[in-house]
């Protein structure tokens, strides 16, 4: 299964709307003629993205997710995953502050498409991962973002460490996320450009990334559970550094 298939009709939706110069053609199932399917037909045909008719089977081949009756294959020079040079320069060219999202070590497809689609939302600059032990930017992945991992920059480097170190040189603060941490993330002021961290499903970030943070928060948890699924935690901090950033600047 190719990496560069965007699945199903919400995340192909998007990505016409948002990154139409990504597609190299769309692949229809023959018998879809609803209202979905002839807005996506208008738009490709807006961008001159050519359509192909093809029965249900013929997509099955294609993939083994669920892609309700539509795929976009990306164009190979299409922007995927970018180096940790380019990061760099985002950071250095953004104008104002910067919002980006590390995630140190997720492995699960499903969690960085939900981590693309609270990126996207809470307008986060750039989601960043490791080369090693993280997944990729694959179909599901996409699949799941929902065309959000086509509208979010993917940055991969290769010593999170040292990018770390890098990021603070430039100005930017590392906040991590630890059960351990003393300040809870409400308890917390962010300001600036900022670098949200993390950890991976189950083990949380790894010891060296939590030693190079800037500061540590954690969720404060009532119940009887002792951590958040990653994409959930990622939601809940993003969405709390957006909405203190928007009381500021009010």
């Amino acid at each position: 299964m190719s990496d560069k298939l965007v699945i199903g009709i919400h995340a192909v939706d998007l990505l016409l709307k948002k990154s139409a110069d990504q597609i190299n053609k769309i692949y229809l199932q023959a018998n879809r003629q609803d209202a979905k399917a002839q807005r996506l037909i208008s738009l490709a045909a807006k961008h001159r993205i050519p359509v192909v008719r093809w029965d249900k089977s013929k997509l099955d081949d294609m993939t083994d997710e669920n892609h309700q009756g539509i795929i976009a294959e990306l164009s190979q020079t299409g922007s995927t995953v970018l180096s940790e040079y380019d990061l760099y320069d985002l950071v250095e060219n953004k104008s104002g502050d910067i919002t980006l999202l590390i995630l140190d070590g997720v492995t699960d497809p499903h969690n960085l498409g939900a981590c693309f689609r609270n990126a996207d939302a809470a307008g986060v600059d750039a989601v960043v991962v490791p080369k090693d032990k993280s997944v990729g930017l694959n179909s599901t992945v996409r699949k799941v973002a929902c065309g959000a991992a086509e509208t979010v920059p993917f940055y991969a480097v290769t010593n999170l460490v040292r990018a770390l170190k890098t990021l603070q040189e430039l100005g930017v603060w590392i906040i991590g996320t630890a059960g351990e941490a003393e300040q809870t993330l409400f308890e917390s002021q962010f300001s600036g450009s900022l670098a949200l961290v993390m950890g991976a499903e189950g083990k949380g970030m790894r010891r060296l990334t939590r030693e190079n943070c800037d500061q540590l928060i954690k969720i404060p948890m009532k119940g009887s559970v002792s951590s958040l699924n990653v994409s959930v935690a990622t939601g809940i901090c993003l969405f709390e550094m957006m909405r203190q950033r928007e009381l500021s600047q009010s």
